[in-house]
């Protein structure tokens, strides 16, 4: 593989991996429940995007760095509504 289809598997991979949010944050928005939500997991995952997002900015990977940054405004979304509503 090229150096160009590995970056586009890469990005397509986190495409994937970012869009699986989308249904936890689009019902938790429309529920604005957050009591089934783990605080623990939340917190531990959006430091992790973070983490992983530095990384790529480090390396300067585009599909690091784009599906991370999305992820974590995502969980961070979740994030910040649990620790709200408790």
């Amino acid at each position: 593989m090229t150096e160009d289809e590995i970056e586009l598997l890469g990005l397509i991979a986190g495409g994937f991996t970012t869009a699986s949010f989308l249904p936890q944050v689009i019902k938790t928005l429309r529920e604005k429940n957050t009591r089934g939500i783990s605080l623990g997991m939340y917190s531990a995952f959006t430091f992790g995007a973070a983490l992983w997002l530095v990384y790529g900015l480090l390396l300067e990977r585009p599909a690091i760095i784009i599906p991370n940054f999305i992820t974590l405004v995502l969980a961070g979304l979740v994030l910040i509504l649990k620790l709200r509503d408790g």
